[in-house]
């Protein structure tokens, strides 16, 4: 159960981030399309920031002594590689988007706006998934973590 402070759009992207990730881990193809398929019907802005916010700590809890562009290779290689058996018409280029995305290198909504947002949702749940496992962690501090973070960050008055 997620708090019941957060709004109904928080809630809904938590529990279907919580899912696809469930969906990944599974290799359950259904499921991880009918979850990506809600999240990509969500407010890309809004899902889009809470999944490059979990991407980018679990990055930082993976490497605490900095990103090497090392590390990404590896991540995508590895993420692209136990993906590609069980998910149909997944593009590795996809993949990098999402990290250049939630690393600030490119904008996201400009990638979504170009390889569709369902894509773009697709591409992120596998890149968390796969950190996740690399963590040996589960989604749900994260999510939480996240969510609150977005949360306080938009109740703080800019000077």
């Amino acid at each position: 159960m997620w708090p019941q402070a957060w709004p109904v759009a928080a809630r809904t992207i938590a529990d279907a981030t919580e899912l696809a990730v469930a969906a990944v881990v599974a290799q359950d193809p259904e499921a991880f399309e009918e979850q990506a398929g809600r999240l990509g019907g969500l407010d890309f802005e809004q899902v889009g920031a809470v999944h490059s916010a979990m991407i980018r700590e679990v990055l930082e809890r993976l490497h605490p002594d900095g990103l090497t562009g090392d590390d990404v290779q590896a991540v995508l290689e590895r993420c692209a590689r136990s993906a590609v058996a069980w998910v149909p018409g997944l593009e590795p280029a996809v993949l990098a988007v999402v990290l250049t995305g939630s690393l600030g290198v490119s904008d996201p909504e400009e990638d979504a706006r170009r390889i569709g947002a369902v894509a773009f949702v697709r591409g992120a749940v596998l890149v968390l998934a796969d950190l996740l496992a690399a963590a040996k962690e589960p989604a749900r501090e994260y999510l939480l973590r996240a969510i609150g973070e977005i949360a306080r960050a938009e109740t703080v008055e800019m000077p």
